[in-house]
This record gives C-alpha cells, sequence and structure tokens, in this order.
C-alpha cells in the first residue's frame, strides 16, 4: 500500500503539465484586478476564496463593466456550478471520509485535478487515493496564488494610462481557441457571443452573460440531440 505523501505526490506530477497556462492566466488577473482598482488585500482575498480562474476574470470583466452585485454574484455562480457535477463524481471515492476531509477536497477540486485525479480514482485500489486529488489541487493553488500576487506586483507597477483590460476578452478567446476546431463547439461560441453583444446595451441589470450562458446551453443540448439521432 502507498503512503499518503507518495499518492499526494503523484498527483502532483500528473497535474504539473496543466499548470503551464495556468501561470499566465494568473499573471493576467492580478495585473488587472488592479488596474480596474481593485486593491491588493482585495485582489489576493479573491484567489484564496474563490480559488476559479475562469469566474473571478468573469468579475472582473462585470464589476468593470458596472453590473450589479446581484449579477456579479449569480454569473460566478453560474461559472462554478461545474463542480458540483465534479463533487458528484468524486462522492464515491470519499463516502467515508469525515466532513472535514471532504470539505478540504472540495476547495481543491478544481477542473485540473478533477481532470488527472478522475481516472486514477477510479482505477486505484488504495484506500487513501483522494490524497492524488489534494496533491494535484495544492500544486494548482500554489501556482495560482504565487503569480496572482505576481501579477499585483506587475499592475502595481504598469502606469494606468495603458489600459489592460482589453486582455481579458484575449484571455477567454486564447482559452477558445481550441474548440474552434469543432463545428457544434463553434456554433455555440458564435450563439452565445452574439447574444451577449447584442444584449449588452438591451439586458437589464448587466446580466446579459447569464442570459448568452443560457442560450449557449440550450443550443449545445439542441445539437447534441440532433447527433444522437
Amino acid at each position: 500500500m502507498k503512503s499518503n505523501l507518495e499518492i499526494f505526490f503523484k498527483g502532483v506530477i500528473d497535474v504539473s503539465p496543466l499548470m503551464i497556462p495556468v501561470i499566465p492566466f494568473g499573471l493576467i488577473f492580478g495585473i488587472l484586478a488592479i488596474d480596474i482598482g481593485f486593491s491588493p488585500v482585495a485582489t489576493m482575498g479573491m484567489s484564496l476564496i474563490i480559488f476559479g480562474g475562469a469566474s473571478q476574470i468573469i468579475l472582473l470583466q462585470l464589476f468593470s463593466g458596472g453590473a450589479s452585485s446581484l449579477v456579479i454574484i449569480s454569473s460566478v455562480g453560474a461559472v462554478n456550478s461545474r463542480h458540483l457535477l465534479y463533487g458528484a463524481v468524486v462522492s464515491e471515492h470519499v463516502s467515508d471520509l469525515k466532513l472535514i476531509w471532504k470539505i478540504i477536497i472540495s476547495y481543491f477540486l478544481i477542473d485540473q485535478a478533477f481532470a488527472r485525479s478522475n481516472d486514477y480514482l477510479k482505477k486505484s485500489t488504495e484506500k487513501n487515493k483522494y490524497f492524488h486529488l489534494i496533491g494535484g489541487g495544492a500544486t494548482c493553488w500554489v501556482i495560482w496564488q504565487s503569480t496572482t500576487f505576481l501579477g499585483i506586483i506587475l499592475g502595481a507597477a504598469i502606469p494606468e494610462k495603458l489600459g489592460l483590460s482589453f486582455a481579458v476578452p484575449l484571455t477567454f478567446l486564447a482559452i477558445l481557441i481550441d474548440d474552434f476546431r469543432k463545428m457544434n463547439n463553434l456554433i455555440v461560441i458564435i450563439v452565445s457571443g452574439l447574444v451577449a453583444t447584442l444584449g449588452f446595451n438591451y439586458i437589464p441589470y448587466k446580466a446579459y452573460v447569464i442570459v448568452a450562458a443560457f442560450f449557449g446551453l440550450v443550443v449545445a443540448f439542441i445539437l447534441t440531440q440532433i447527433i444522437k439521432k
């Protein structure tokens, strides 16, 4: 039987290749947060509490656009709702653990850690196999917090007149590049983008992100049903 530490470091090793794109993402978040007007403490606190790259960037975009608190909170919650699915999948592997361990694991249950640990949890027969997920999640946590902190330092040193808020859509564009190769994904992206763009000035309370996401989900569902037939 492998020790907790051995399984933990296997999680670290397995998730490490996925940390390469996280580094510039964290830097951009830290820089933009300072550029928009967040204090270093608030920026760092956001990364520590929310610990979700995409949702934090969306928070900055909505905040800079003047969205209400309700829209910001609901949008961040909608983006992070995928973690409910992650939790449902992982729950069968941690059902016997104490509540404190479940809370710790849920905090580290981020995209990259889940992607690497899901197969390991299914194949491994070790009772302490959940340390693989903690190792992967802890690795991403260290990288994200470090790059956020470095971005805060860089953001404070960059003159305000440079205006780096344009980097937000560019960051998401870089994330979506791979999805452009699939026609169904491209259709969903175009529909969501058009709804968000057209609704920017017409949808009340700056809720265009939520409405665009809803339309994207509907289109994705329809396309999935068509493909099944």
